[in-house]
């Protein structure tokens, strides 16, 4: 849209279809968006219309709720669902806070998709070779990159934690500082978006895959979240006593009430579950641990006044909007119900049947088919249409036969 009409507040809608087109750019049948596919209204959230410090001529991005010409929020909107959980929240006097770690990988541009990605030439001539990780000097080859990112970052408001060299080739982290769900979730979705834009700039290729590379750690998106009461600012997860409370019980054990059937909205695509299925970091189940990494939900070291649960199965391919707020959604179940979660484990441990999560987006696909909690939470309308689109893009890759299915099948009798 041009500035002049975006300045005389000029309507922008677009048709409802559009939330449902799934990643090869179809769409599903249209009774899952409305037979007359009429229009929905993008509204902009005044706090959150950016000018792009990357762009070379004047440009603003401005994030929209997507609303029905009737004023409210449309149910395929997955920003409008996370408003809708947060809201449920204030009702009860209560405010969630989370934060996201998101890890990515730089890669040499890849033009020609049947080859592997690699690693880009640094500054010093050669390509990272894997032996980087948590190296204070492991970004210098990339030096010119990370600055621009870094700049762009401030100028559009992202505060950042801390980042970090991950263990993969090429593979970075960024922790976004803790906050309302909304914005951060905002802020990750804009994060992602600058990084690829930077990265054409300096011909380079970010890529947010699950997992981009074979033998190689894939890219998370952890959600911290924890919850604070609205009338004090105290976190309802400690009591007076430093102890932890019921309600931080309950919350956990709603996460664990979900966890199988949101799969798929925390792992969206084929690619999700290479990650998964190699577990090292990765954890695939609804157990919870205390500070222990081989666990689906974790509860990091810290003080009482930071008590918090770690949902380590969302990978850097999920919906940030999404996956938030089915997080914070199970959680929110749990408390209502008084759930009671299983026994903490720790160590080396063996996953009960009971806690194992779909391990392919077929059988997550199959679980939120079955799933009455995610209608319940989420309405039909969401889970039906977003049920759909996955299932195209299932197909989609059915269609195709992979380099490993002819180099090892091929010679079979």
């Amino acid at each position: 849209m041009t500035a002049e009409g975006f300045l005389e507040g000029r309507r922008l809608q677009m048709a409802r279809g559009v939330l449902l087109q799934c990643i090869m750019g179809g769409y599903p049948p249209a009774r899952f968006y409305g037979s007359d596919d009429g229009d929905l209204a993008l509204v902009a959230e005044p706090s959150m219309i950016h000018p792009l410090p990357w762009s070379d001529e004047p440009r603003a991005l401005a994030i929209c709720d997507a609303d029905e010409l009737s004023g409210e929020s449309s149910n395929l909107s997955t920003r409008g669902q996370l408003k809708k959980v947060i809201a449920r929240y204030a009702a009860r006097g209560l405010a969630p806070v989370v934060a996201t770690e998101l890890e990515f990988f730089v890669f040499a541009p890849n033009t020609d998709p049947t080859q592997p990605f690699r690693p880009p030439v640094g500054l010093d001539g050669r390509r990272e070779d894997g032996q980087s990780a948590f190296s204070v000097s492991s970004n210098n080859g990339l030096r010119p990159f990370f600055s621009e990112v870094y700049k762009c970052m401030a100028a559009l408001g992202l505060p950042r934690d801390t980042f970090m060299h991950e263990m993969g080739v090429s593979q970075f982290e960024i922790n976004l500082l803790h906050g309302d769900p909304l914005l951060l979730a905002d802020q990750t979705f804009l994060f992602k978006h600058l990084l690829k834009e930077v990265a054409l700039k300096h011909g380079l290729s970010v890529v947010c895959m699950a997992k981009p590379l074979a033998h190689t750690p894939g890219s998370s998106m952890h959600i911290h979240q924890s919850l604070v009461e609205i009338a004090t600012g105290n976190n309802v997860f400690s009591d007076e006593n430093g102890q932890p409370t019921a309600m931080f019980r309950h919350f956990i054990g709603g996460q664990q009430a979900g966890m199988a059937d949101f799969t798929a909205l925390f792992a969206p695509n084929v690619n999700s579950y290479q990650r998964l299925c190699h577990p090292y970091a990765s954890p695939n189940n609804a157990c919870w641990s205390h500070d222990n990494r081989a666990a689906g939900l974790r509860i990091p070291a810290s003080s009482p006044v930071a008590r918090r649960v770690e949902n380590r199965l969302p990978g850097a391919d999920a919906n940030p909007y999404l996956a938030i707020a089915a997080s914070l959604a199970a959680g929110l179940h749990g408390i209502e119900h008084e759930l009671e979660p299983t026994a903490a484990i720790q160590g080396e441990f063996e996953v009960p049947d009971n806690l194992s999560l779909p391990c392919t987006l077929h059988a997550a696909l199959e679980r939120l088919k079955r799933s009455q909690l995610a209608r319940e939470l989420f309405g039909q309308e969401f889970i039906e249409g977003y049920i759909a689109s996955k299932t195209m893009e299932l197909t989609s890759f059915f269609d195709e036969i992979t380099p490993w299915e002819r180099r090892v099948l091929a010679a079979q009798a």
